[in-house]
Formats: C-alpha cells, structure tokens, sequence
C-alpha cells in the first residue's frame, strides 16, 4: 500500500464533536446483527480502509466501485447505510443519490455523501438531493464511525 497517498486520505484532524465527547470517551455502538453499510467509491484504497474498519466493528460491507454498481447494490441488498463518493466514472454519486431518494424501495436508506472537495456548493448540493449528511476526505476512523453512528443511530431520515 502506498503510505503517502493513506496518510493524505486518512489523516487526523479535528472534528467537532456535538455529543462531547472525546476519542476513547464515548463507547461506539454496537451494530445490530446482520447491519450492513454500501461503500460507493472509485478508489479501491478508500474502500479497502473504510471496509476494513466496519467489519472490525462488526458490520457486514458491501463494496461498488462505480455510480452504476452502487446503485444496482443499493436496489438489490437495501443495506443499513451508504456512503457514497460524488466523483466517479459513469454516473456520479449526486445522480445516484437523486435516483435511489426516488425509488420507494430505497428512499429511506440513510446516505452520507464523501468527497475530497471542500466547496460549500458540493455540500448545499448534497443535502438538496436528499443526503443525509456530507464527510470530506481526508477523513479518520473517529469521524467516519461519528457520521455512520449519527445518520444511522441519532438521526431521522430527511
């Protein structure tokens, strides 16, 4: 793997944390039995780390490496939680988004939108299709497991 491009997607930095509580503070949850999270990516290093760390926590990962296989995934599994990146060949993920917030099948899946680009546009844009929340990357173990734990735990689906 290479070290440098880990580092520069995974690396620590501050997060607010609305809960107050710090890293080792608050005791993560534990996944029901069977919960399942749909990584939506191009990279295969965000979805080799990100999967990794779900399934140490106990969730069952589902991975897509396009728009259009994470849309089909998201149709035929209806997992718990998506994460879904916003650049990727194909259709992108605001189009999937837009398509599965459509669908009654899948229109209460809770989605968090990731992607490395820091404009409040690409947020505004995110929230307006339908996602629940927006991550940037670079991001950590803590404040991935702090979105998946807020969307899918703490929040009500919009």
């Amino acid at each position: 793997m290479n070290r440098p491009i880990f580092r520069r997607i995974f690396s620590r930095k501050k997060l607010s944390d609305p809960f107050g509580a710090g890293r080792r503070e608050q005791k993560r949850i534990t996944p029901r039995r069977g919960a399942s999270v749909l990584i939506v990516d191009d990279s295969t290093t965000v979805r080799f780390v990100m999967s990794k760390m779900l399934r140490e926590s106990g969730y069952h990962v589902l991975e897509a490496h396009n728009g259009q296989a994470g849309l089909e995934m998201a149709i035929k599994y209806r997992p718990d939680i998506i994460f879904m990146d916003v650049v990727m060949p194909g259709i992108n993920g605001f189009q999937v988004t837009r398509k599965l917030r459509k669908k009654e099948h899948t229109q209460d899946i809770p989605i968090v939108i990731i992607s490395g680009n820091r404009q409040a546009v690409e947020q505004f844009w995110a929230t307006k299709i339908g996602a629940n929340d927006y991550m940037e990357k670079p991001f950590d173990r803590r404040e991935l497991f702090y979105r998946l734990e807020k969307v899918l735990y703490h929040q009500k689906v919009a």
